[in-house]
């Protein structure tokens, strides 16, 4: 029998009528692969209106009801690793990292070493046991794989109990720079819109989806550059996956470099129709594509001292080199 500590629960709509459903399921289900899906039916985790589901071919029903019932995992355990880290701050309660582009921040499928929490593991040995979790000891919030910048990690039980409160109560603040196509209008506003899994892409995002929920950004025009590409400053009210890229494609604005929500570049080249120096920026960031997406600055109350603590970091190298370009 299942556990059913970790329940989910999705309704079919009229547009996924006819599906399979392990297929509807890992479409809506940011949680889990289709491999997955398939083995949770097998195992009879997966019901159908109170039914348990037979096998993963059947077809899917508008309004059919399906709960996912997730056996809790028994995660391994993450060995320390002597990886360079970039600390920007540190006493006996907390780190600020400066986390390099590239680095995947706790261990997962595909990514069982070199992650930050590896190197976490490594620069503060036992101090970060059972913090946060097994798989994630320390870990306050994340960031994704290409966004480099600021991330702030707790040192002790306590710590984490009250970074993680203002995290929740939104006193911790994170500001995000973007470099995007196109200048939104206004230049100063706020992105209300819900996000959830895609509807047909189960590795993206969207603010239409069967699931969503609340995500609002706040976003700043803070410099404009001929050709139609501008900086903009992002400061997030809630934290979903992939918020900031979601957000800024779904107004027409994706950030330049973004492999999942930003423009191909052939439209962009089109879009801007420019000179030689948009095209070589184009060019550098088109061959290394990674999103155009820092985490710029950190401010939180000190969880021992209460003081409140502010931190700024420079844009990371390709980033950097970009912005050199536009600047020209």
């Amino acid at each position: 029998m299942c556990s059913k500590e970790n329940r989910l629960e999705y309704v079919v709509d009229e547009v996924e009528v006819g599906s399979r459903a392990d297929k509807f399921l890992s479409n809506v289900c940011v949680e889990l692969s289709r491999s997955r899906i398939q083995s949770l039916i097998d195992g009879g985790c997966v019901t159908c209106n109170g039914g348990v589901v037979k096998t993963a071919s059947v077809k899917v029903v508008q309004g059919d009801v399906y709960r996912i019932s997730v056996p809790e995992p028994e995660p391994a355990e993450p060995e320390a690793e002597d990886i360079p880290l970039d600390v920007v701050y540190e006493d006996d309660d907390l780190l600020v990292i400066n986390k390099a582009v590239g680095m995947v921040v706790h261990p997962g499928a595909g990514n069982w070493s070199g992650t930050l929490v590896n190197a976490l593991l490594h620069h503060c040995g036992d101090s970060l046991s059972g913090i946060g979790g097994v798989v994630r000891p320390g870990i306050v919030h994340r960031l994704d794989k290409d966004t480099g910048g600021l991330m702030l990690v707790a040192k002790n039980d306590h710590a984490h109990a009250h970074l993680s409160e203002q995290l929740a109560d939104r006193s911790l603040s994170r500001v995000y720079h973007a470099i995007v196509l196109g200048v939104p209008m206004p230049i100063k506003g706020v992105i209300d819109r819900p996000i959830g899994r895609h509807r047909h892409d189960r590795l993206k995002m969207s603010v239409m989806s069967n699931a969503p929920r609340d995500a609002r950004t706040h976003y700043l025009v803070k410099q404009e550059f001929q050709g139609g590409i501008c900086l903009v400053e992002c400061k997030l009210e809630t934290g979903r996956t992939h918020q900031i890229r979601v957000h800024m494609e779904s107004i027409g604005h994706p950030l330049l470099g973004d492999p999942l929500y930003g423009p191909q570049p052939t439209a962009l080249r089109s879009a801007l129709n420019r000179g030689d120096y948009v095209t070589e920026i184009i060019d550098n960031i088109m061959c290394t594509p990674v999103q155009m997406l820092c985490a710029k600055e950190i401010s939180f109350i000190h969880p021992v001292t209460e003081k409140r603590m502010d931190f700024d970091c420079d844009h990371p190298g390709l980033f950097s080199k970009v912005l050199k370009m536009l600047n020209k």
